[in-house]
């Protein structure tokens, strides 16, 4: 566990991941290095205004939270309300596609791409991962 840590806070490796360890190995791994843990099932998620609502739930954005990218760009770079070192989203029961069209799947693999390098300027890690 604590070598999995350890990797979690080597920013220059930090993106978006098929995990490839028990979700156990890496919910111990994300506590030991004192991350911030955002677990959504992504089973029953269809389309991207389903998408952003789970995400949006999952790191407890604002009420009445818009479904646009804009918007999850925006609210994935400001992590104020859940200071931590570093942050983990986990996708649970994640589909290749996350239940989203071709051109949408584009739009969010590039705004999680930017979310990591924008923390990685931080100083802070950002992982994405599907389970």
């Amino acid at each position: 566990m604590e070598e999995l840590a350890q990797h979690l806070n080597d920013m220059d490796t930090c993106g978006s991941y098929r995990l490839g360890c028990p979700i156990e190995a890496l919910e111990e791994a994300v506590e030991l290095a004192d991350f911030k843990l955002f677990t959504i099932d992504a089973q029953d998620i269809d389309g991207k205004a389903e998408l952003i609502t789970a995400i949006a739930e999952a790191a407890e954005f604002y009420d009445g939270f818009p479904a646009n990218w804009d918007a999850l760009q925006d609210a994935l770079c400001d992590m104020s309300q859940h200071i931590a070192p570093g942050y983990v989203f986990l996708f649970k029961n994640a589909s290749a596609d996350l239940g989203l069209s071709e051109d949408d799947q584009a739009i969010i693999e590039s705004i999680f791409a930017d979310t990591v390098e924008f923390w990685q300027h931080q100083h802070r890690a950002f992982w994405i991962f599907f389970a």
